[in-house]
């Protein structure tokens, strides 16, 4: 009987927290994007799930994107969910043609119903600082700004 009423609760608020989720998904990736140089969202715009987005930053390393995340008390991962732990770069990523260099700088954030605009909110003031300071010690990204070495973000399809 519990099962029955969880599973009429949960069908009775889908739409509503799809469109919530929906949205704090959107603008985290519209000021992401605003934000921050060199850096994409991974999957199609409008066929991807609702509640999930994946970034690609250019010239930092995924772990040392969760690890200042963390920091901040920002739970996210550098894969799917199913790949959990392991070091490699998403096969998702991969598979989908992203370049192995912007798959290890990878970011895949999880929301639900319970985020708030003020933990979105939150990750958009956080994340730029943890992007400059890992930025801060790439010879990669001292390059590009040389302008001795290119972006490879915009040579691939997003």
């Amino acid at each position: 009987v519990g099962l029955g009423m969880a599973a009429d609760i949960a069908q009775k608020n889908m739409k509503a927290e799809e469109k919530h989720v929906r949205h704090l998904r959107d603008k985290l990736e519209k000021a992401l994007v605003a934000q921050i140089e060199c850096v994409r969202v991974n999957g199609d715009s409008e066929h991807r799930l609702f509640n999930t987005s994946n970034m690609s930053i250019e010239c930092v390393e995924g772990e040392g994107l969760i690890i200042g995340l963390d920091m901040q008390g920002i739970c996210v991962s550098s894969g799917s969910a199913c790949a959990s732990g392991q070091t490699e770069p998403s096969h998702v990523l991969k598979a989908i043609g992203v370049p192995i260099e912007l798959a290890k700088g990878s970011l895949r954030l999880s929301l639900g119903h319970e985020n708030t605009e003020a933990e979105i909110d939150h990750t958009i003031e956080a994340l730029p600082k943890i992007i400059d300071r890992l930025r801060a010690i790439s010879p990669l990204w001292a390059d590009y700004k040389k302008g001795t070495r290119k972006s490879i973000i915009g040579k691939v399809a997003a």
